[in-house]
């Protein structure tokens, strides 16, 4: 006997843009707007962070320093300006398909940083309600729960990569060998005698 979903394996090349639509649709307003809050005054912005920015990535450091940029160090310059960046460009480079499985990858590491700066610095672990917690039958809490099926719909396209409609495709069609996994059957060479 055939096993009677077999036909929905031709719908899994629709995965990844699926993935990527979604990602579009839910998750790249709430990176931008994110990455917005941390952008400086003036055309330069981009390289002097807003004091909210030290405040969402170094909240413990930036409170001990009594919310003085002057008093932190390059470093943290660094990261807040780098994390900055990663929230716009990121997002961007998964939603056109532009090196998509690293992009997705880099977007799998950013939450983790985030979730575990939320859960540490900001102080969710001491508040269910924001922590969450997995098998509890409640499906809102913001990190464990809800960042858990981000990372999911980031895993797809790791996994699978940007799919048919991505620019992966484009760029990278003279190099577009068969792979191991790739349901496409392999180009047809000459036939021997």
């Amino acid at each position: 006997m055939t096993d009677p979903t077999a036909p929905l394996d031709r719908l899994s090349p629709m995965l990844s843009p699926l993935a990527r639509g979604l990602f579009a649709a839910i998750l790249l307003p709430y990176f931008w707007a994110s990455a917005v809050t941390k952008l400086g005054e003036g055309t330069l912005g981009f390289l002097h962070p807003s004091t909210g920015a030290y405040a969402q990535i170094f909240p413990r450091v930036f409170e001990a320093a009594g919310y003085d940029e002057a008093q932190l160090g390059m470093f943290h310059w660094a990261i807040t300006v780098a994390g900055t960046w990663a929230e716009f460009l990121l997002p961007v480079l998964v939603v056109l398909g532009v090196a998509t499985r690293l992009s997705a990858l880099g977007m799998i590491c950013f939450i983790v940083v985030q979730s575990l700066t939320d859960l540490v610095g900001h102080g969710g672990l001491d508040q269910l309600e924001t922590r969450g917690a997995w098998f509890d039958r409640w499906p809102d809490g913001v990190i464990l729960d809800q960042r858990a099926l981000w990372v999911f719909l980031l895993a797809v396209l790791v996994i699978k990569g940007g799919g048919p409609l991505a620019l992966d495709r484009v760029i990278f069609r003279s190099a577009d060998v068969p792979r191991p996994g790739d349901q496409r059957p392999a180009p047809a060479g000459p036939r021997p005698r």
